[in-house]
């Protein structure tokens, strides 16, 4: 049975892998049809936006500063965001309808294989070539060659970077930079076409987050001004139009005085050779002949705050879905997600901005892993 505070990942019509096909079934794309995935209304048109950091736990309890989303909470779905729950894992969930295993965007910092050294997966600054490492087709993809119109909207600096092209390749681009100006971006695309699948991405809630932490005000204000973008959307598409709102993954507030810091503790140090992930899913990657002293040792020292799994573990208790041999070794031989809010950092390597974070994610709690659907039908399908 999984330890309490667990929320085990799910790949399927539970999970974040569920929510582009679903609406590309809903738009009549095929390949996505009688598949099992959410039961979603038809549509000419859909827009999907995600916002970065929004947890469900996290709006359920701060709903206050968002009375449109809170009118749509009844009725929304409380998927998984699936492991772990960060940015560049769940954007190729996400983007190709698959589970980490498989589309391998494993992680914040993970190895590559062959090479010893890890890849930033979010920044992808000297990463590998991003159709190589991520061959899969998205879901974009798939649709705009199903005769739906693809549009993505975001900031300009996404279109083309390593993380774009491996999760969320497909259809044009439109860059905008207020969320306003997006959602004035995705009302335009989806008028130019009878037929479209617009997604709008709005990340500044994480960065509030992980700057002040999800429980501040300053977060509260974010949300605010989201809900009444949001709201706006909704009330311009056009009739036939389908909306839904989901995340990529929570977070929760890990004060600095519950952290341990590597580079201080010399006992769980030994034995890693590169220390991937983040503060709240570590993968640790170990000196040769080292695994079981490294796993005996942080199992002895912080086995009560962190689920800690070798990597054929947390395989088989499905963490990352299935797992394709060439995405096996991307995985730490250790894996180490935290319980309630520790955090374990290492400031040999990282910089003093990150260190210096309040909110974060990564981990298997409900905080950090369950995110919303909501959903708006369209208001006339004929």
């Amino acid at each position: 049975m999984p330890h309490p505070g667990l929320l085990p990942p799910h790949y399927d019509e539970a999970g974040l892998a569920g929510v582009l096909p679903a609406v590309a079934a809903s738009l009549g794309v095929r390949r996505y049809a009688d598949s099992g995935l959410l039961d979603l209304p038809e549509a000419r048109r859909a827009v999907v936006v995600l916002v970065d950091g929004l947890g469900y736990e996290l709006i359920r309890r701060r709903g206050g500063h968002a009375p449109f989303l809170r009118s749509l909470l009844p009725a929304a779905y409380r998927i998984t965001a699936g492991f772990p729950a960060t940015t560049a894992t769940s954007m190729g969930t996400f983007g190709t309808g698959l589970p980490p295993g498989s589309h391998g965007l494993l992680g914040y910092e993970v190895l590559v294989p062959g090479e010893d050294r890890l890849v930033n997966e979010l920044s992808w600054e000297d990463g590998p070539d991003p159709l190589t490492w991520q061959p899969q087709e998205t879901v974009f993809e798939v649709a705009e060659a199903a005769g739906v119109s693809v549009t993505r909207v975001g900031p300009g600096f996404f279109d083309g970077s390593g993380l774009t092209r491996a999760a969320l390749r497909g259809g044009r681009f439109r860059a905008a930079d207020t969320l306003a100006d997006r959602v004035d971006a995705t009302l335009e695309a989806l008028r130019s076409s009878a037929r479209g699948l617009v997604y709008l991405y709005w990340g500044e809630l994480d960065k509030v987050g992980h700057v002040y932490g999800c429980q501040s005000w300053e977060w509260g204000d974010e949300l605010e001004a989201i809900d009444a973008e949001l709201g706006r959307l909704v009330r311009s598409v056009p009739s036939d139009t389908a909306v839904y709102v989901t995340a990529d993954h929570g977070m929760v507030d890990a004060p600095h005085a519950l952290r341990i810091d590597l580079a201080h503790d010399v006992e769980l140090a030994t034995g890693i050779r590169h220390v991937g992930g983040e503060p709240r899913a570590l993968q640790l990657y170990c000196e040769a002949g080292a695994v079981a002293d490294v796993a005996q040792t942080w199992t002895e020292r912080v086995g009560e705050r962190a689920w800690i799994r070798t990597r054929d573990e947390a395989t088989r208790q499905g963490w990352f879905g299935p797992v394709s041999e060439v995405n096996r070794p991307r995985i730490g031989d250790l894996v180490v997600a935290m319980r309630d809010n520790f955090a374990i950092v290492d400031s040999r390597r990282a910089r003093p901005q990150l260190l210096a974070l309040l909110g974060l994610h990564g981990s298997l709690t409900p905080q950090e892993s369950a995110v919303p659907l909501f959903h708006v039908p369209p208001r006339d399908n004929s």
